[in-house]
């Protein structure tokens, strides 16, 4: 079998793609990309196919608009096919199914014949005097093929029928979109030693599997939730993070754009197939944080979740619209070690807006949940009385923020503590409690419906 990839790379290697002038990538934070060409090509006069090659592998070709930039109105698209009918072994085999090759075996043996049948472990032959030879395929060193059957390809090719009433030579724009790319952002976070403040810095982390390169292009980024209608069959890519702080100047512009927000590399770069690119999106910015403490009882029985919290501000030292990814949050150690303490995901955050990033539960703090009473008032109404116990085991004060969820029209009628009515559905309570203590938070509450 060795023989078949090596005719294959001959192959390969008598095919030059035209280069393109001009190559542009745009890439949505979902799978997509829309690409760019600009090339010449040679297009004889009257009606002619046009082959444009190395195109991605995940190509939509229903996308696809081809145009020329010289003389419109003088090249004239007749028809267009997406050719995929990619050479292999096994495609090369099906193809040669009545038709003769000659096989060479391990010991020196030779057999050769019209191809009846390749499937299996076996490969059936007729000899020229009619004769039917069976030759197990394990014993095979390698096949020769006369040339390359018609219809295989070794590369995606789009291929044009057109009509040209103009000039040979013709500067062309190809443009289609293509699954198998996809970006998101990345942000490290250093917090100081007062947990007041913190370093941020954003990477964007650019994967391609679309199955072609692009070469020395300008690369776009466009943040925000484009709809499209997915084809059966589509399945995004997930991907694996890196962990880089930026320290470089800043490489995009960023602008609005539609109802979204593009970035665009300020030079031209190379992506390549099966390749993961990293390039930073902003340098470190210091902006304040604040530490906050979370007991959900409905949600958790014990824990207190622990969050960050910062304003995306200018005058905090952000102000710019983050993309949606994963923020991860290192913490000096006395010995001056990075050391990492949690990580979340934030959504697309425009500018002024507060961004919370949830780290973990905290080791010494805990809190406990328990239903007093339940009483039904009427057949539309009820009356509860709740006990949150909340127990800070640190050697400093903490404020904990006990979160409580409500359904219908509520009133809390009683309580021991302060809250602030979140929403329709929620109230908090921010008790402070002195270090290796406890508060006993109370509360009655009367729901209707």
């Amino acid at each position: 079998m060795k023989k078949i990839f090596y005719i294959v790379e001959i192959v390969l290697g008598f095919l030059h793609p035209l280069s393109a002038q001009e190559v542009s990538l745009t890439v949505y934070n979902q799978n997509r990309a829309l690409v760019r060409e600009i090339r010449t090509l040679s297009i004889p006069s009257g009606k002619s196919n046009v082959t444009f090659a190395d195109v991605a592998a995940q190509i939509d070709p229903t996308s696809v608009h081809f145009k020329s930039l010289t003389s419109p109105d003088k090249l004239a698209i007749l028809e267009q096919n997406y050719e995929y009918d990619l050479i292999s072994a096994s495609k090369l085999m099906q193809k040669y199914v009545d038709r003769q090759i000659r096989l060479v075996m391990e010991k020196g043996e030779v057999f050769e014949g019209k191809l009846l049948s390749s499937s299996g472990s076996d490969i059936v032959l007729q000899g020229r005097d009619n004769a039917i030879k069976v030759v197990q395929s394990s014993g095979v060193q390698h096949f020769d093929f006369p040339n390359l059957p018609e219809g295989l390809i070794t590369r995606p090719t789009l291929v044009w029928m057109v009509e040209n009433t103009g000039p040979e030579n013709h500067n062309t724009e190809v443009s289609y979109l293509t699954a198998g790319v996809n970006w998101h952002a990345e942000y490290v976070a250093v917090v100081d030693a007062e947990e007041k403040s913190m370093d941020l810095g954003g990477w964007v982390s650019l994967e391609n599997h679309s199955g072609a390169t692009y070469q020395n292009a300008k690369l776009k980024l466009v943040a925000g939730d484009v709809h499209q209608v997915q084809p059966r069959g589509y399945r995004g890519m997930e991907m694996e993070e890196s962990r880089m702080l930026a320290k470089a100047a800043p490489q995009f512009e960023e602008k609005p754009f539609f109802e979204y927000h593009l970035y665009a590399l300020q030079r031209k770069t190379t992506v390549k197939d099966n390749q993961i690119k990293q390039v930073s999106l902003f340098p470190l910015s210091k902006t304040k944080i604040r530490k906050i403490f979370i007991y959900d009882g409905a949600t958790s029985e014990k824990k207190v979740q622990v969050h960050l919290e910062f304003e995306n501000k200018k005058t905090e030292g952000l102000g710019l619209p983050l993309p949606a990814g994963k923020i991860r949050v290192l913490k000096e150690d006395a010995d001056g070690a990075l050391e990492f303490v949690g990580e979340d995901l934030i959504g697309h955050t425009p500018v002024d807006e507060k961004v919370r990033v949830f780290l973990g539960n905290a080791f010494d703090l805990v809190g406990e949940r328990t239903k007093k009473t339940s009483k039904q008032i009427s057949t539309r109404s009820l009356e509860e009385t709740y006990e949150i116990v909340l127990r800070n085991h640190k050697k400093e004060s903490v404020e904990i923020v006990a979160v409580e969820h409500f359904w219908g029209d509520w009133e809390i009628s009683k309580s021991s503590h302060d809250f602030i009515k979140k929403d329709a559905n929620t109230a908090e309570f921010p008790v402070k409690i002195l270090a290796q203590n406890e508060v006993v938070l109370t509360y009655t509450v009367t729901v209707r419906w």
